[in-house]
């Protein structure tokens, strides 16, 4: 299915009904587009699984419609209580995803035009409550893709600073490489009403609201972070993918990143990573292939270190000991400030 998650399906969906399926999550994970990194990460599935579930349980319970049916133990779904031991497996309930073909260099998004429910929309949707030095929004001001006015800000932001209100921003899904998009782009592509846009919004927010008050339990920040949602076969707008995770949000502690932004930092000061930037630049839909280099190894201490992040952050979020060898969160984020100076 991608670079860090199988899919397995178990039903198909169509035009009338759902399919049924488990995502697999894998010990594998992506930076800057790449896909699959050299490295595996232990435990990352697991942690990831068990995480998603935990948020899912809840938005549930706020009312809030998902495709989560429970994480697999002994070949059957079930709730976070049930499980005796961590899981890498979710079943979910699946919808169709429907790819725009790419013409004339172009996406061809009038595949959607006549569809009523029953499938993804073909977005990222996206809270941003800080913004790191690493945003990508610092790139699209400098770029003059948006204006300060287009964030409902009055003057260039500052790295680090507080967004009140969030921003919520919006991107493809389905493209090659991201693209971002104005909320009136993303509504012409994605087939949806001007209600359902404000819909997709309040659910954002409420997504947001969540991970944030959640995280602060345990002392981290929730920076920014991402949703998919798709219509269900009533027309109504659940959120599916996974949510809450070190994969989908960005998390900090004391100003030191909490996600595999950590991978990011490191190599950000890489050979590989600027050969990335170039190929973006010389051909955005298959700068892959025209890439110099390909990433090395993560170092083995930082290596182990990210894996008993993704354990510790599980574990003090559930307050559930899943991983029993795991030092404090707290301690392994000191150890990651020395390691990265």
């Amino acid at each position: 299915m991608g670079s860090v998650k199988d899919l397995q399906i178990l039903e198909k969906p169509s035009k009338d009904k759902p399919g049924r399926a488990r995502f697999v999550f894998s010990n594998r994970y992506s930076v800057f587009d790449w896909g699959e990194m050299p490295d595996h990460i232990d435990h990352k599935g697991e942690a990831i699984a068990l995480l998603g579930g935990y948020f899912f349980e809840k938005l549930e319970k706020m009312g809030i419609s998902t495709h989560y049916l429970g994480l697999v133990e002994g070949g059957k779904a079930k709730k976070l209580k049930e499980l005796k031991k961590p899981s890498s497996v979710m079943e979910i309930e699946l919808l169709r995803v429907i790819r725009p073909p790419l013409k004339n260099d172009k996406y061809d998004y009038s595949v959607y035009s006549g569809e009523k429910a029953g499938y993804l929309l073909p977005l990222e949707i996206i809270y941003r409550n800080f913004l790191p030095p690493g945003s990508s929004v610092f790139k699209r001001l400098e770029k003059g893709e948006i204006k300060p006015e287009d964030l409902g800000l009055d003057k260039m932001p500052a790295p680090n600073q507080k967004l009140v209100p969030p921003i919520l921003d919006v991107s493809t899904k389905l493209e090659i490489t991201d693209r971002y998009l104005t909320w009136e782009e993303a509504q012409k592509i994605s087939g949806l009403t001007a209600q359902e846009v404000d819909n997709l919004k309040e659910i954002l927010d409420t997504v947001n609201g969540l991970i944030t008050k959640e995280f602060s339990k345990i002392r981290l920040v929730n920076e920014d972070g991402k949703i998919e949602v798709g219509l269900d076969y009533q027309r109504k707008l659940i959120v599916v993918d996974v949510l809450g995770t070190l994969d989908e949000c960005r998390f900090s502690y004391e100003g030191l990143p909490v996600s595999k932004e950590i991978a990011r930092i490191h190599y950000r000061n890489t050979k590989w990573f600027k050969d990335v930037e170039e190929a973006k630049k010389k051909d955005r839909h298959n700068w892959k292939r025209v890439c110099q280099s390909a990433p090395e190894p993560l170092p083995p201490k930082l290596k182990n270190l990210i894996s008993q992040i993704y354990c510790a952050c599980t574990n003090e979020i559930t307050e559930i000991k899943w991983f029993k060898e795991v030092p404090a969160l707290k301690e392994l984020l000191q150890a990651v400030k020395s390691l990265l100076g």
